[in-house]
């Protein structure tokens, strides 16, 4: 019956969050500066993770070509597959739940805590879709963006491992990143992405929103957020993996 309870409060909150802005002006200024704190300020991190994650990844399948049957090549196209299909829009999404959602979470919650919502809604503005709503549309925005990159220099962290180690040349590396690639992967990965970054500034934003008492219950609804955002991507990650690619 909680979770039910949970749910239904999630689906009022939504409610509120999709309202029409009452000022667009205000609602345009906030969107560029979730833009920045959201998505512009995780890209160091994003292009860290997937340098390693591709390199990781290219050395591996390097290593277990035990065949010589088995082209030189393959590195190259399990590197494009394993990044694009699942590590870029999977895992950057799960680090970004970590990174953007207990950030989210932790300002409202602030924010609640602190009687700054309650303000609001005496002014007579919807705090819901005041504080959620930017951040929303900034995530689904620009959490596409960063995944793009993300896939970049995964195959470039690839590439580098692979040349820098001696286990594959340039010359069989692009060959497998050009081998039978399909557009569709591409966007498989951008709609998963997309999805996953509903979920995350959704799901984070109502734990912050939903916060009472003071700072420790803040500290509990980030980690909330955190755990909830990334259990749904993982069942989500299934659930579009078996309508998309089947």
């Amino acid at each position: 019956m909680h979770l039910f309870y949970g749910i239904g409060k999630y689906v009022m909150l939504m409610k509120r969050v999709f309202a029409r802005p009452q000022k667009r002006v205000i609602f345009r200024h906030q969107l560029f500066t979730e833009i920045q704190n959201l998505g512009i300020d995780s890209l160091g991190i994003v292009v860290f993770i997937s340098l390693f994650m591709g390199a990781v990844v290219a050395i591996q399948t390097a290593y277990n070509i035990d065949s010589p049957l088995i082209p030189l090549s393959m590195v190259g196209f399990t590197a494009r597959q394993s990044v694009i299909l699942e590590f870029s829009p999977t895992v950057i999404s799960l680090i970004l739940a970590g990174k953007v959602g207990s950030s989210i979470a932790s300002q409202i919650g602030t924010m609640r805590v602190t009687e700054q919502i309650d303000a609001l809604e005496i002014m007579g503005v919807n705090s819901a879709n005041h504080l959620i709503f930017p951040k929303v549309v900034a995530s689904i925005l620009i959490n596409p963006v960063l995944i793009v990159v993300s896939m970049w220099m995964g195959i470039l962290g690839g590439w580098l491992a692979g040349v820098f180690t001696g286990l594959v040349s340039t010359h069989d590396y692009v060959t497998g990143i050009r081998l039978d690639f399909q557009a569709y992967t591409i966007f498989y990965a951008i709609a998963k992405t997309i999805v996953f970054a509903f979920i995350i500034s959704t799901v984070s934003g109502f734990f912050g929103y939903e916060t009472e008492g003071g700072a420790l219950e803040v500290g509990q609804a980030s980690t909330k957020a955190v755990v909830y955002s990334s259990i749904l991507i993982i069942l989500f990650n299934l659930v579009l993996t078996q309508l998309l690619l089947t």
